[in-house]
């Protein structure tokens, strides 16, 4: 049986967790009166959303990703569009093809590496951007035994950051990536692959049939 990691809480058939990240929520208070569409690029942007107010719902929202648009359906939210591509830059783009110019919010992280909102802005779409939570790094004082020959999926560049702020690469080891943009972050000296599927569990049945 292979041992396969993801780096989150999250519990995936055929996978051990070792979570490296977590999120801190911002208190805000923001009118959802004031927009027509919400946008989301990850999960804790919608559980955001949800701890400032419930108003959110009744928006439309525009996602990235299945496990985004998972998120809001799951706290009642309406998922209006899906990204084709799970890439902010690309994102934006089917925005601005597929949307007419009307009030946008995007409830974001700290730290972004796409250019959506330039995009949108030099597209002279209307829209606002609220920084509603952190991810920082879990520190272990004990970091656990990861056995030889694991499979560890980095999910983002964050995980990246905070796997190797906390565990010591073996050469044992296979990197599994989950897109272009977590793979840049992954250091020059280690092989990886990139997965072609954009989700944790479906990584993990890719690992499980290909390797």
């Amino acid at each position: 049986m292979k041992n396969i990691y993801i780096l989150s809480n999250k519990d995936i058939k055929g996978a051990k967790k070792l979570p490296v990240i977590e999120q801190i929520f911002f208190k805000k208070e923001i009118d959802f009166k004031n927009y027509d569409y919400l946008i989301f690029t990850s999960r804790n942007g919608v559980k955001a959303a949800q701890n400032i107010s419930t108003k959110w719902k009744e928006l439309p929202s525009l996602v990235i990703g299945k496990g985004t648009e998972e998120e809001v359906v799951k706290l009642g939210g309406k998922v209006l569009y899906v990204a084709k591509k799970s890439y902010g830059d690309d994102f934006a783009k089917e925005i601005v093809k597929n949307f007419d110019k009307k009030r946008f919010l995007y409830l974001r992280g700290k730290k972004v590496l796409s250019n959506l909102v330039k995009i949108l802005k030099n597209s002279d779409f209307d829209i606002t951007e609220e920084i509603v939570y952190e991810t920082v790094c879990i520190k272990y004082k004990n970091p656990k035994n990861i056995e030889k020959g694991s499979f560890v999926i980095f999910s983002s560049p964050s995980t990246v950051e905070c796997f190797f702020k906390n565990f010591k690469w073996d050469k044992s080891y296979k990197a599994i990536a989950i897109g272009k943009k977590t793979a840049s972050f992954i250091p020059s000296n280690i092989d990886y692959k990139i997965s072609p599927v954009q989700s944790l569990s479906g990584i993990v049945k890719y690992i499980q049939i290909n390797f």
